[in-house]
């Protein structure tokens, strides 16, 4: 598989330094360049094809809406900034995503997976799973605050509309966030959806029917839409 060149183009230095450990974390992508302003970008764009941009959009001289209008429509571009009123200009020049400083990682990981969505290569259409990267663990905001989630420690995961509890060894973390949202930033390995309102960690279950998994006292239903699937990769544990 070949790397996913980008280019960070921000006048913040500490929001370059983020968004390049950001990139750091994710085997596939390769930083090309980190540009403090739009001119340095130039240079880049005319050198060689970059994949992605990461473009902050209230820069001095050229701002990144500016920049955006130049770059190759193959290029893809996701916008980075403070303001959120700019972001309907954003979308207007089909960026991949839009995100709000501060920037959190799982919001990183899910435009890098909007933009892999939306690519398709000659040998596969390529996403990228939570298994790939270099972390074992997911930060999410509980009590106004980024609380870290080792993916060892997470029992089960249960869907309450667009909130969601995740059930630790010892506690429960509730987190604004959808289950889809959240089954693509788990390890698909060792994670499974058994049902539309549960994902179970495959190494806490200490029994199973037809019907239900078991994880400690507690009996999870497996629904019907999921069954022929969560049965299959149970016997395949087994």
């Amino acid at each position: 598989m070949r790397k996913i060149s980008c280019v960070i183009v921000d006048d913040e230095p500490m929001a370059r330094v983020v968004l390049a450990s950001f990139v750091d974390k994710i085997p596939n992508l390769e930083l090309v360049k980190s540009c403090k302003n739009a001119m340095e970008a130039f240079e880049v764009i005319n050198q060689q094809k970059i994949d992605i941009f990461f473009l902050d959009i209230n820069m001095p001289d050229i701002s990144g809406l500016s920049l955006a209008k130049t770059i190759n429509q193959k290029s893809k571009i996701i916008f980075t900034t403070a303001y959120r009123e700019y972001a309907v200009d954003g979308f207007n020049l089909q960026a991949v995503d839009y995100l709000l400083k501060p920037i959190p990682f799982d919001r990183f990981l899910q435009a890098i997976n909007r933009y892999f969505e939306g690519v398709y290569f000659i040998e596969n259409e390529i996403k990228i799973e939570e298994s790939t990267l270099k972390n074992d663990f997911i930060f999410v905001r509980s009590e106004r605050k980024m609380v870290k989630i080792n993916f060892d420690e997470i029992r089960y995961i249960e869907s309450l509309s667009d909130y969601i509890k995740i059930y630790l060894a010892d506690k429960i973390s509730t987190t604004r966030e959808t289950i889809s949202n959240i089954e693509t930033k788990l390890p698909n390995n060792n994670f499974l959806r058994i049902h539309r309102s549960y994902i179970v960690n495959l190494k806490k279950v200490v029994s199973y029917t037809n019907e239900f998994v078991e994880i400690g006292k507690k009996a999870i239903p497996i629904s019907r839409t999921y069954k022929e699937n969560v049965l299959k990769k149970l016997n395949e544990i087994s």
